[in-house]
């Protein structure tokens, strides 16, 4: 039996798992307990936020400085091939 098969089966809940897409669905919908209001989620975001482990300044300072070294690298490394790649080019159809 092929994905789609399976797929299928699941959906009509016939494919003798014991389990239904259909009826679990209607687990999760009837499962809902109620709606938190928008200041609530609020609160509770800024509680997660406090529990990040936010980095120092010296780490931060650190790894900015790290990305943007790598990144004038790459760039000067992927015009350099570029550059070379170009000049061999038209080297070949000089001739």
């Amino acid at each position: 039996m092929n994905r789609e098969q399976k797929r299928k089966m699941g959906r009509q809940g016939q494919l003798g798992d014991g389990s239904s897409r259909r009826a679990a669905a209607a687990d999760v919908a009837q499962g809902r307990g109620p709606r938190t209001t928008p200041a609530q989620f609020f609160e509770q975001v800024r509680g997660e936020m406090r529990q990040v482990g936010w980095p120092t300044r010296d780490q931060t300072v650190n790894y900015t400085s790290i990305v943007a070294g790598v990144l004038v690298f790459m760039t000067a490394l992927i015009f350099s091939l570029s550059y070379v790649f170009s000049k061999f080019v038209e080297f070949l159809f000089q001739k």
